[in-house]
C-alpha cells in the first residue's frame, strides 16, 4: 500500500483506528516512539508519533536535516517527551534526526558518502546518491502524511546567526498565507519569505501544498537550554495557533519583521575571515561588513553591503574557503502591524460598558481615593497642563479637570473618545479629547507639565517607544505618572474569584479570550514590571523616581464591581531641569 493511500485510510477513521506510519502505530490518546524504517530499510530514523483522541490534521516536525545543528535536534527530542497526547487534536509526527548516521558520526551537515547537503536535494531521486535517496524517501514517506510542516535548524559549526524564521513563498497563495501566519507565531525578530520551490525540505513540501516553515536559532555547533526552551515554546505556540494542541499561547518578546532581498555573499579567496559586524546588526549600503586576509595580514577582499538591512548570519570561524559563505543579510520591510487594529477593535467592543463603569466610578469613593494618590505627585502650581494618554472614557481627564487643570485626553479607539466627550458634557467639565496613538502623540516637544496614564502600557505593542514619546512632550521638571500592573502574568478569562457583578463577569467569555490572545502578542507581557519600566526610563535620562506597590490596597478597599484583582503599581519619574 502506498503511504499516501495508507494516510487517507487512517485519517478517515483516525479517531477510532489510530495512526500508523511504517511499523509505528499510535492508538488514540497515546505516544509511540521508535526507529522508523524508510526506503524499505535503507534508512532508519528516530520518530515519535503523538496521536490525539480527537481527529484532526497532522503536523510533521523534523530536525537533523543538518546533523550538526543541535538546537533543533534537542528541541525535537524534548518535544517528543513533553507533548501530552490528551491535549492533541489530530496527530504530531516528530522525526528527531533525519541524518541519523551523520549525527552519530559527528560528521556535520555534509554527507561524507557523497559530499552533498541534504537541504539542497529535495525532492531527491530514488536512484541518486545516498543523500538524494534520503531526500526522496523523506518526501515520499514523511511529507505525504503532513498537513503542516516545521523544520528545526540552527547555525552550522561555523555559523553565527540571529534567531529568525523562513516561511514558504513559492507555493499556492493559500499555502503561502498559512505558512506566513505560522511564522508570525514565532518569537524571533525577523522572518524571511523563501523564493525557491525546491532544494530545501520545507520549500519543496510547500510546493506540494503543505504550509511550511524553517526555524533558525543557535549556532557554532553548540546548543543551550535557553535556545531549546525558546524553540519548544515557538513550536507549541504554532500548535496552539493551528488548533492542534490545547492551551494558550505563551507571551513572547518579538513580533517578527519581514526581511526581503536576501544577499548571500561568498568569499572570492580562501583565507582568514574578520567580520566587522555582529549577527542582528543593522547595516547600511556600502559599509564594510568584514575582510578576508592572508596569513601575512594582507587584505584579499573587503565584503561590502549591497543594501541597507540586517545581518541574519555569518561565518563565525576564522577560516573561509573560496566560494564558501561569508555573510547573509537582507532589507527590512515594516509591514502593517495588525496588532493595533486588533487592539482598537477589541476596545471598541468594550467602549459602551466602559462608559457605564467610569460614569459610576466618578461618583464612587474610588474617585476621591484616586485623586489622593495622584495629587501627592503633582507639582505645586495650581493649574497644570496635563496629558492623559490612553484616557479610555475619560475618568482621569475629567477627575483632574474638575480640579482646575487644563487636561487633554487621547485614546486610539474612536468610540472611547466619543464616550469621553459625552461623559465630560454630563459632568459639565471643559476638557479636550482627541483620537490619537499613545505611542505617537502628535504634540510639540516639552508642552505638558504632567503625562499620566492608567492601565495603558500593558496594552501597547511598543511600550518603550511610548515612554520615549511621553518623555519628549514633558516640560523640563515635568512629571510622568503611570499606574499599571503586571497584567501579562494574569489570566483575565479566570473570573472565579471575582464578585458576580464585577465587570469581567459581565463580558462575554470569547471577548476575554480575545484579550488573552492579544496580550500574548505583546512583548511587555513577558517583562518583569515595574523593574523593566524603571530600567527603561533610567536609560532615557529620567533621574528621579518613586515607586509605589501599595496602590491597590489603598484604592480598591471593597471587593465590588470596580475591584481590580491584579495588584497595581505606580511609577513616578521626573524630567530633570
Amino acid at each position: 500500500m502506498q503511504v499516501a493511500q495508507m494516510r487517507d485510510e487512517i485519517l478517515t477513521d483516525s479517531g477510532h483506528r489510530g495512526f500508523r506510519l511504517g511499523s509505528l502505530q499510535a492508538e488514540p490518546g497515546s505516544t509511540v516512539s521508535g526507529l522508523l524504517e524508510l526506503g524499505e530499510g535503507m534508512f532508519s530514523i528516530p520518530v515519535t508519533i503523538i496521536h490525539g483522541k480527537v481527529p484532526g490534521k497532522t503536523m510533521l516536525i523534523t530536525a537533523g536535516v543538518h546533523a550538526g545543528e543541535y538546537v533543533g535536534i534537542q528541541s525535537a527530542i524534548e518535544l517528543a517527551e513533553e507533548l501530552d497526547p490528551t491535549k492533541v487534536n489530530g496527530t504530531i509526527v516528530i522525526a528527531k534526526v533525519l541524518c541519523k548516521d551523520a549525527f552519530e558520526q559527528r560528521a556535520g551537515s555534509i554527507n561524507t558518502e557523497d559530499g552533498k547537503n541534504l537541504n539542497r536535494e529535495f525532492p531527491g531521486s530514488k536512484d541518486g546518491t545516498p543523500t538524494q535517496q534520503l531526500a526522496y524517501v523523506v518526501t515520499e514517506e514523511l511529507h505525504k502524511v503532513a498537513d503542516y510542516y516545521i523544520d528545526l535548524h540552527s547555525g552550522d559549526d561555523y555559523e553565527e546567526l540571529t534567531p529568525y524564521v523562513y516561511y514558504a513563498g513559492e507555493a499556492l497563495p493559500e499555502v503561502v498565507e498559512i505558512s506566513r501566519k505560522m511564522a508570525a507565531q514565532v518569537d524571533v525578530p525577523y522572518m524571511v519569505r523563501s523564493t525557491v520551490a525546491s532544494g530545501g525540505a520545507y520549500n519543496y513540501a510547500a510546493s506540494c501544498g503543505i504550509p511550511s516553515i524553517l526555524l533558525e536559532r543557535g549556532g557554532m555547533g553548540g546548543w543551550t537550554m535557553e535556545e531549546v526552551q525558546s524553540t519548544k515554546r515557538d513550536v507549541r505556540n504554532i500548535l496552539y495557533y493551528l488548533g492542534l494542541y490545547e492551551g494558550q499561547q505563551d507571551c513572547r518578546k518579538y513580533y517578527p519583521l519581514d526581511v526581503i532581498d536576501i544577499r548571500y555573499q561568498s568569499a572570492t579567496f580562501t583565507g582568514c575571515w574578520y567580520p566587522e559586524k555582529k549577527v542582528g546588526d543593522l547595516i547600511t549600503c556600502g559599509e564594510v561588513l568584514g575582510r578576508v586576509k592572508n596569513y601575512e595580514g594582507q587584505v584579499l577582499e573587503a565584503c561590502r553591503a549591497e543594501c541597507d538591512g540586517v545581518v541574519l548570519y555569518q561565518t563565525g570561524s576564522l577560516q573561509v574557503e573560496k566560494s564558501g559563505p561569508m555573510i547573509a543579510y537582507g532589507r527590512i520591510i515594516r509591514q502593517a502591524d495588525d496588532r493595533k487594529e486588533r487592539i482598537t477593535n477589541y476596545w471598541t467592543k468594550r467602549s459602551d460598558s466602559f462608559l457605564e463603569q467610569r460614569r459610576a466610578e466618578l461618583h464612587s469613593p474610588l474617585a476621591g481615593r484616586w485623586l489622593e494618590q495622584i495629587e501627592k505627585y503633582l507639582p505645586s502650581q495650581k493649574k497644570l497642563r496635563i496629558l492623559d494618554v490612553g484616557c479610555g472614557t475619560g475618568f482621569f481627564t475629567i477627575l483632574l479637570a474638575k480640579k482646575g487643570h487644563e487636561v487633554t485626553g487621547v485614546d486610539l479607539t474612536p468610540d472611547m473618545i466619543t464616550h469621553s466627550r459625552e461623559l465630560a458634557k454630563e459632568e459639565g467639565i471643559n476638557c479636550e479629547f482627541r483620537v490619537m496613538d499613545a505611542e505617537n502623540p502628535e504634540f510639540e516637544d516639552e508642552v505638558f507639565d504632567v503625562v499620566i496614564s492608567r492601565n495603558l502600557t500593558w496594552t501597547l505593542p511598543n511600550a518603550g517607544s511610548a515612554y520615549e514619546e511621553w518623555c519628549r512632550v514633558l516640560k523640563q521638571g515635568g512629571v510622568l505618572l503611570n499606574f499599571d500592573a503586571n497584567y501579562g502574568a494574569s489570566d483575565f478569562s479566570d473570573t472565579s474569584t471575582l464578585p458576580a457583578n464585577h465587570a469581567h463577569n459581565q463580558i462575554d467569555h470569547d471577548l476575554m479570550q480575545e484579550c488573552e490572545e492579544i496580550k500574548r502578542q505583546l512583548p511587555i507581557s513577558s517583562y518583569a514590571r515595574p523593574a523593566w519600566d524603571l530600567d527603561l526610563l533610567g536609560k532615557m535620562g529620567m533621574e528621579s523616581f518613586e515607586i509605589d506597590l501599595g496602590i491597590s490596597r489603598r484604592v480598591y478597599q471593597e471587593k465590588d464591581d470596580f475591584y481590580n484583582p491584579t495588584p497595581m503599581f505606580s511609577v513616578c519619574a521626573r524630567k530633570e531641569s
